[in-house]
């Protein structure tokens, strides 16, 4: 039988979930509101309804895509299509950019001439209107009436729903979710969905779950009447069928507006940050602070007002199932553009069983600024290196003054500082030889890069450089139960012995890709885990509570409590001789081998893998020793050219050596056939493993799309990334990642393509409006034969017997 769910919150986002459950087949379903049914109190009561889909991310398009078909369908949704003007040179380039996301995501979509743009929508300025970006089918949702029409649809479904009625506590026993409690009574549930806005963080308390979302005020007025839509009939249509023309973004103003009959709507994001973080009597709308709007309209408003809508530290919405509380799911900070897709996604994880949350950063304070800071950036051109200006340095390694001190470049990912390139190796970008020397780049792929990172690439394949890679996450795995639970949810055989480390997937129930892993076995009973992010601790944990007593397994993460050092290059095996009385070589630990060792007196754990292609280890160490290990290996490494290089020159050596990235690269709408990692896969493994009989289903053969290699023709054109890749013309993929490959001096590319694309075939990449050549090629770039990885001295590479004097 359907397990019984609990909904909190009848706004948009609660009734599209009850009624996408109620499409599954599910029925015993029940929405709890604390507001009466005929106008829950939340966002979706006076969210101004404007639907632009296009995003630069797929996922957030697509839902966007879903929520117009599905109120189309409602017949709530007016499809006047969309406007976006730019004022600036700047954001005439970023409509570009957009009209390329479009492209990649599959939204139709135009560029539109400041002529153009003044027959669309005749009130614009024509003196200082540069050009547009135009959807057809983009409109104006009608969310609250949508939501009414749920209501009675899921209501005659059997969905059952109690209005004006609080939840005052979230029942759960052995962390797992058993009901939810009302001044009615306690209502037994085996699912609670937590659709509640920017009352989430309160029902989230409740649970013991933080929920990082901020409320914050966002400011929209009507004008009075508007001489050009006088005579506008505004009676006989629902608020939002009685415009006519498109609904209309001015960024560079931080502006947006549409109609309301004969007055125009206006919101505007120009003004201070106003968050409100009371924990109760938090109304949607709050009064309208008329000072703040003046940059925006200083002539006559009819009706203004203050609405509350929920702010994220990364800008997007707040789903799964909350870590450490089974069967406890939050679909927060959901605005109406994603509203029905984000209901479709929370109904497929609860029928179809697995959850993808992270929970990086959940502290108040955290949460407060950063959200604070993408309210104000919601409208800024940002490039997609940008890092966070506030808060920073809340994750630092242990070599982060030795870093400072060589002058690192630092930008922000998930909290931690990471190291992009070194101003101490400047000096060094004279040596460079003709081969790897950088070629000019444009103004855009030019920010936040520096021909340094030639520089460590260079030194990197041709000496020795040592890597910060503290930041990637690391688990434990241990207990009686470790191997069995490895087995059963990846695709690899963890059953090797100690001392070896497997490459796997975790795949779901459709085979598509979850995450990958290194799998280090150290000991019979206890595993090393090499993650991606806290979405691949959470699946670990969850799995680990499900296995019986005689098989417990410990899932810890230790990532903050380590450090970890990735010293590569041929002269690797030369520095780490003078620190290490432990044997380096092939025998001593051999390539994918892991073991203990000491580094100058230093215990180290020494993994054989190389994320640059070249021969050398991951060494990792407490916390505590870091900043000795440090030491040791720069001082050590001086007379063979080590320097420091950081993770501009490891992406691109990455990239040379064909190394997926999950999340970028690979995610779970492709399986490992398409997506190039089928060697991840053990073919001869005998258990179960989640996604192993929907693998068995599927072939490289039958491919219909592919991850394929790609090298620009004209050497020196740098794309970034989700650029529309063309086809005889027509649009076929997008661009996954993107590099300059020093070593074979010319830009490299991956990117989605029809499956049956072949080696040397032509394709165009969209790059700001213009065609950039492209050849599909084999890959990887470098060293397929991996000799660099594998070698037991330089003896072996005869290009390496030539003296190295010009790299030290």
């Amino acid at each position: 039988m359907p397990p019984r769910v609990v909904i909190i919150g009848a706004g948009i986002v609660g009734t599209n979930l009850a009624d996408e459950l109620v499409s599954r087949g599910w029925s015993d379903i029940t929405v709890v509101e604390q507001g009466p049914l005929h106008m829950p109190g939340g966002s979706t009561s006076h969210a101004p309804g404007n639907v632009f889909q296009t995003n630069a991310s797929k996922t957030m398009t697509r839902l966007a895509h879903y929520t117009v078909q599905k109120l189309l369908s409602l017949d709530c949704f007016n499809s006047v299509g969309s406007l976006e003007v730019a004022t600036t040179p700047a954001r005439l380039e970023d409509l570009k950019r957009k009209h390329g996301y479009a492209s990649s995501w599959g939204i139709e979509s135009r560029l539109l001439s400041k002529e153009e743009c003044i027959a669309k929508y005749p009130l614009l300025n024509p003196d200082i209107v540069l050009g547009g970006f135009h959807v057809t089918s983009d409109g104006i949702a009608l969310a609250a009436r949508a939501t009414q029409l749920l209501i009675e649809r899921t209501q005659k479904a059997g969905v059952r729903y109690l209005e004006s009625t609080p939840v005052t506590a979230i029942e759960q026993t052995n962390r797992r979710v058993t009901g939810v409690r009302t001044p009615g009574g306690i209502i037994s549930a085996d699912l609670v969905v937590s659709c509640a806005g920017f009352w989430g963080v309160h029902v989230g308390a409740m649970a013991g779950v933080s929920i990082p979302l901020l409320p914050i005020a966002h400011q929209y007025v009507k004008t009075t009447a508007v001489p050009a839509l006088a005579g506008r009939d505004v009676n006989d249509k629902p608020n939002g069928q009685n415009a006519s023309m498109p609904i209309l973004r001015h960024q560079d103003q931080n502006l947006y507006y549409r109609e309301h009959g004969q007055q125009c709507g206006i919101g505007f994001y120009g003004h201070r940050p106003m968050p409100d973080v009371s924990e109760k009597n938090m109304p949607s709308r709050l009064d309208f602070t008329a000072e703040d709007f003046v940059p925006a309209w200083n002539r006559q408003i009819d009706d203004g007002f203050n609405g509350i809508f929920s702010f994220t530290p990364d800008g997007g919405p707040v789903i799964g199932e909350a870590p450490g509380l089974d069967g406890f799911y939050v679909a927060e900070a959901v605005w109406v553009t994603h509203s029905a897709g984000v209901a479709r996604a929370v109904a497929e994880l609860l029928t179809k069983g697995h959850s993808e949350i992270d929970n990086i950063q959940l502290t108040p304070e955290y949460v407060n600024e950063t959200s604070q800071q993408n309210f104000v950036e919601v409208y800024d051109i940002l490039h997609p290196l940008q890092p966070r200006e506030s808060p920073r340095n809340l994750r630092v390694s242990p070599f982060y003054h030795r870093q400072r001190e060589l002058g690192a470049f630092f930008l922000e990912a998930a909290a931690w500082e990471r190291p992009y390139w070194y101003e101490a190796n400047a000096a060094l970008v004279n040596y460079l030889p003709p081969e790897f020397q950088p070629v000019e780049r444009d103004a855009w792929s030019a920010r936040y890069y520096s021909p340094i990172t030639a520089v460590e690439a260079w030194k990197t394949r041709n000496a020795v450089a040592m890597y910060d890679m503290t930041a990637f996450h690391r688990f434990e795995v241990s207990g009686p139960g470790a191997v069995s639970l490895l087995q059963r949810l990846t695709t690899g055989d963890v059953t090797k012995n100690p001392g070896t480390i497997t490459y796997a997937l975790l795949l779901d129930e459709q085979g598509g890709i979850r995450s990958d892993l290194f799998i280090s076995r150290l000991e019979e009973n206890s595993f090393q885990v090499g993650a991606n992010t806290a979405i691949d601790l959470d699946s670990l944990e969850r799995e680990a509570r499900r296995q019986s007593r005689g098989q417990w397994v410990q899932v810890r993460d230790i990532t903050g409590g380590t450090c970890c050092i990735g010293l590569w290059g041929p002269r690797a095996r030369d520095v780490i001789r003078m620190i290490s009385p432990d044997d380096f070589s092939n025998k001593g630990l051999p390539y994918y081998g892991v073991k203990k060792a000491l580094v100058a007196g230093i215990p180290v754990t020494a993994f054989r893998k190389s994320y640059v292609g070249e021969l050398g280890w991951e060494i990792q160490t407490s916390a505590e020793y870091g900043l000795r290990l440090w030491d040791a290996i720069f001082q050590a490494g001086k007379p063979h050219g080590l320097i420091a290089a950081g993770r501009g020159a490891l992406d691109a050596l990455r990239l040379e050596k064909g190394y997926r990235t999950y999340g970028t690269d690979m995610t779970t709408e492709h399986d490992p056939f398409e997506a190039g990692v089928s060697h991840a896969v053990a073919v001869n493994k005998k258990e179960d493993y989640t996604g192993k009989a929907a693998l068995a289903r599927r072939s490289i053969q039958a491919s219909t799309r592919r991850l394929r290699c790609l090298t620009v023709d004209d050497g020196r054109s740098v794309v970034l990334g989700k650029e529309p890749v063309y086809r005889h013309g027509k649009p076929v993929g997008y661009v996954t990642t993107a590099t300059f490959a020093y070593t074979v001096r010319k830009p490299a590319v991956y990117a989605w393509l029809p499956g049956d694309a072949s080696e040397g075939e032509k394709i165009e990449i969209e790059y700001f409006g213009r065609r950039i050549k492209a050849t599909v090629t084999r890959e990887p770039l470098y060293d397929p034969q991996e000799s660099r990885m594998r070698a037991d001295g330089l003896s072996v590479i005869p290009e390496l017997q030539k003296p190295l004097k010009h790299v030290l």
